[in-house]
């Protein structure tokens, strides 16, 4: 009697495998999976009121809320806890409030609460879904002016109202969807250079994702430079913001295509043309840097 190694046949033909027959299926299955990612993108389609867009979200306001105010105590533990000084904070979340009740973000279901971030040496600023938003000592430290401030703040209400985080969410699974059904329908088991098709769709997916995020920051300049004046600030602060992050920044900046954020320059350049749009006869007298 033959034994295990006897009986086993290696042969294609033998072991019933066809590699024809086993592209087909992963090419049906690659279909399946896209074709589920882009009917369940465009189920999430709503329009926004503030920016007057339609757009695709993966969450409704209530989670976004929640998502936001379970992650506030870790964001606050990364970046050294809350500042020490009371009254500083107060300042903040004054200045905070003053651009939320005079703007359209006072009409949304979304729950603000500004926070100042103990960490002297980051100068960042940055909102979580549902209306928490943060800024670092560091960043603080930098400001000159109350307007500037107005502008920072401006800038991540701007990120919530529209909805941005929801939104990615949403494109991300849709990526994540389609470069999913990319790989199964390139890679071939029998033929190793088929991995690097897998590693490109993959590069493409993760391309797109960010072109989405600087889409993201200039959509958040121009609602920073209307809600800003319309809380009685003067918009050209946030001007002065992005020349304080440009010297941060010094001349080691990656270039804009690879960037989740556009460099400071090139956001200049596009607060310049929302002022200009908003304001085509200048930016009026009393306005509050």
């Amino acid at each position: 009697m033959a034994g295990f190694l006897g009986r086993r046949s290696y042969g294609g033909q033998a072991s019933g495998y066809s590699p024809r027959r086993g592209g087909k299926g992963r090419l049906l299955i690659a279909l399946a999976i896209a074709a589920f990612s882009v009917i369940s993108y465009c189920r999430t389609r709503d329009y926004n009121e503030v920016t007057d867009e339609v757009q695709y979200v993966d969450l409704s306001p209530e989670q976004e809320v929640a998502i936001g105010l379970q992650a506030a105590p870790e964001m606050e533990q990364q970046y050294g806890g809350l500042y020490p000084d009371p009254e500083v904070r107060a300042f903040v979340d004054r200045v905070g409030r003053r651009l939320v009740e005079r703007t359209a973000a006072k009409d949304t279901p979304y729950r603000f609460d500004f926070h100042l971030l103990n960490d002297p040496d980051t100068l960042n600023a940055f909102a979580l879904p549902g209306g928490q938003v943060f800024v670092t000592a560091g960043l603080m430290n930098a400001l000159d002016t109350e307007g500037e401030l107005a502008g920072v703040l401006g800038h991540e209400i701007g990120h919530v109202v529209a909805r941005h985080g929801a939104e990615h969410m949403a494109k991300q699974k849709l990526t994540q969807g389609l470069t999913g059904a990319a790989v199964i329908a390139t890679y071939d088991p029998n033929d190793p250079s088929s991995q690097g098709h897998a590693a490109i769709a993959a590069m493409i997916g993760n391309l797109i994702n960010l072109r989405y995020g600087r889409e993201d920051e200039i959509e958040s300049d121009v609602l920073g430079v209307r809600f800003t004046a319309e809380a009685g600030y003067d918009p050209r602060s946030m001007i002065r913001v992005m020349e304080v992050l440009r010297d941060a920044g010094g001349g080691a900046r990656p270039a804009e295509f690879f960037s989740t954020h556009p460099n400071p320059d090139r956001r200049i350049e596009r607060i310049e043309e929302a002022i200009d749009r908003a304001f085509p006869d200048g930016v009026p007298d009393g306005l509050q840097r």
